[in-house]
């Protein structure tokens, strides 16, 4: 027997809808391109991209043609991903911080037939317009009056909705018809296209709406920072309209400066971004010894958060910081760090530790551990193995099928990272398996040392990769990026770092230099990296001390001379393997209990990857 309840498709054009009916006279508030602040209201906005959606009817766009926007956060660009998604059509969303021949890649592989873009990017789409033939419209966010000669025969924004009218029919398609169109960063191959519905943004909408996930209200003033091409600003341009919260579009000014700027003169209450974002925030605010008086809560996604960021925020200023995890599979968020009865009856200190943590699944996402022979590990927060999720808005596959199957027989999406569960249903991803470190045939967290590193008081960012060792396999290097004006020695990093760590994670070096390259999507690129230090020496693997860094020209190296390796007495790591034992070096594993133990870490020390 079916239940006798109305058939309502979850498609997002009601989000606007809903957003125009109940809160038309919130404000929304952007920093243009062009320079002023620009303010108008939900219902105004409404209006606006129903004449996008005509305006792309006009130009033969139909149901399930993708449309891509290359642009900033701003009222426009609000509008035209309505407008897109309002017809049938799928909002694709191009990351302007990749490759030209990236972006050319994805344009083409995604069949764009239009691409709305802001004036910040004319000179990326002139230089690799004749390699996209099947775009056949450029619409620039602009005006007549701005619009120039960049892009020859593109069309001023605002002239085409103009002319456009604002009388359309939204929805009325299944909600399963595909709505939004995100690539994956690709630092490895090709990006991978992942395809959200319409059923699966509303379902996301909802659980981010929660109050353990978001929780925004309509009280609320909320500045993504998050760009709407990373992951669709975390879903924060649909939660936001859903709930009537007054929205505020940073557009291309991400400083700390910029950013100060708009939290206090528009009163914001609520923020979510990248962790470099909240850096930048709180060195200007220390700087400038300014204040925040209006901002309470803050979602840091994207990688993991130093916790230096959230005592930071945390003591300095009142504000509470959550660490969330996602990714764009999975529309984006999975988990959030927001705490349960049990945690919160616990002292502060202790409830940090969880904070630091990526946090627990709504309802909607399925979480599991599993080893390499896909058995599953105990939630009891010391064994880790490879993290998969399943879910009503995780991706089932890619997009034109992109490495065919990738979904497990249960039905669960292998994610790429090694993690742990507690008993409270916290997740710690603990690395990426492309970026742990194999050290003697044990795991360490590069995660775990850059963000501890990152918290010394003359760094401005750390990052840690594997470097080959001819006995230990791989062992830590530390790379760090000073603050202006200082300087610092490798002996005062690792005696930041003792205690903290077991000493066998010991970075074998550190290089300090000029700048540590970051991704298309904000986080640390330790692919770039890997690739530049590839023919770095350890100095406890040859004598001689470290090669020359090319990550930036003429690099600062602190290379010292040659020494043992960093661990407790190393007598354990110095076994051989009997004849039914073997040290997996070419792989992720997590290890037996038949292998030899690491001895015990001080009591006071942050732990080490533990076995079941």
């Amino acid at each position: 027997m079916q239940g006798l309840m109305q058939d309502w498709p979850l498609t997002v054009d009601k989000i606007l809808d809903h957003a125009k009916a109940w809160h038309g006279g919130r404000e929304v508030v952007s920093r243009s391109v062009e320079g002023p602040i620009v303010r108008t209201t939900y219902a105004a906005i409404h209006e606006r991209a129903k004449r996008v959606s005509n305006a792309l009817k006009a130009l033969g766009v139909v149901p399930g043609d993708r449309v891509a926007t290359l642009a900033w956060n701003t009222g426009r660009h609000i509008e035209a991903w309505y407008g897109i998604m309002g017809i049938g059509a799928v909002c694709h969303t191009l990351n302007p911080r990749l490759f030209a021949e990236q972006l050319v890649y994805i344009i083409n592989h995604a069949d764009d037939k239009v691409i709305f873009t802001d004036l910040t990017f004319l000179p990326i789409l002139a230089g690799i317009r004749d390699q996209i033939p099947g775009v056949k419209h450029f619409v620039v966010f602009s005006d007549e009056a701005h619009l120039g000669d960049q892009l020859p025969g593109a069309l001023a924004y605002e002239s085409l909705i103009e002319q456009a009218s604002p009388d359309v029919t939204w929805g009325g398609f299944d909600e399963n018809t595909a709505a939004g169109l995100c690539y994956t960063s690709g630092t490895t191959g090709n990006p991978k296209g992942v395809l959200y519905s319409h059923r699966s943004n509303f379902l996301h909408t909802l659980v981010t709406m929660g109050g353990d996930v978001l929780g925004i209200r309509a009280t609320d003033t909320v500045l993504p920072v998050v760009p709407m091409f990373h992951a669709n600003a975390w879903g924060l341009a649909f939660s936001a309209p859903a709930v009537g919260a007054k929205l505020v579009m940073p557009g291309q000014k991400l400083d700390g400066a910029s950013v100060h700027e708009l939290l206090e003169t528009e009163g914001v209450t609520f923020s979510a971004a990248v962790p470099t974002v909240w850096q930048m925030l709180l060195q200007h605010l220390r700087a400038t010894k300014s204040q925040l008086t209006t901002l309470k809560r803050v979602v840091i996604g994207g990688s993991a958060v130093p916790e230096s960021i959230v005592r930071g925020f945390r003591d300095e200023f009142g504000v509470d910081v959550t660490h969330a995890w996602g990714m764009t599979e999975t529309s984006p968020l999975g988990t959030q760090a927001t705490p349960n009865a049990a945690i919160a009856a616990m002292d502060a200190e202790t409830q940090l530790q969880f904070k630091l943590k990526q946090g627990r699944a709504p309802l909607g996402i399925e979480l599991k551990l599993v080893d390499d022979e896909e058995k599953d590990l105990p939630h009891d927060g010391a064994t880790f193995g490879r993290l998969k999720v399943a879910g009503p808005f995780v991706v089932g596959r890619y997009f034109k099928s992109e490495g065919g199957n990738i979904l497990d027989e249960a039905g669960f999406f292998d994610t790429g990272d090694v993690a742990t569960l507690d008993e409270h249903g916290f997740m710690q991803i603990t690395d990426r398996a492309k970026d742990v470190i194999k050290s003697g045939g044990e795991w360490i967290s590069s995660i775990e040392i850059e963000n501890i590193a990152a918290g010394h008081p003359k760094a401005e960012l750390a990052a840690v990769i594997g470097v080959a060792h001819p006995k230990w396999d791989e062992r830590p290097l530390l790379l760090v990026k000073l603050k202006a004006g200082e300087e610092a020695t490798k002996e005062e990093f690792l005696q930041f770092l003792e205690g903290k760590i077991a000493k066998w994670w010991t970075p074998d070096d550190v290089a300090f230099v000029d700048e540590i390259p970051l991704g298309a999507t904000g986080k640390i690129d330790k692919k770039l990296i890997r690739d530049r230090m590839k023919d770095y020496v350890l100095p406890t693997a040859a004598a001689g001390g470290a090669a020359a860094l090319a990550v930036t020209p003429e690099p600062k190296i602190y290379a010292p001379e040659p020494e043992a390796p960093a661990s407790d007495d190393g007598s354990w790591l110095q076994w051989t393997p009997g004849p039914d034992q073997t040290v997996d070096r070419s792989a992720m594993r997590v290890p037996s209990t038949a292998d030899p133990q690491p001895p015990e870490a001080p009591a006071d020390a942050v732990r080490p990857f533990r076995r079941s």
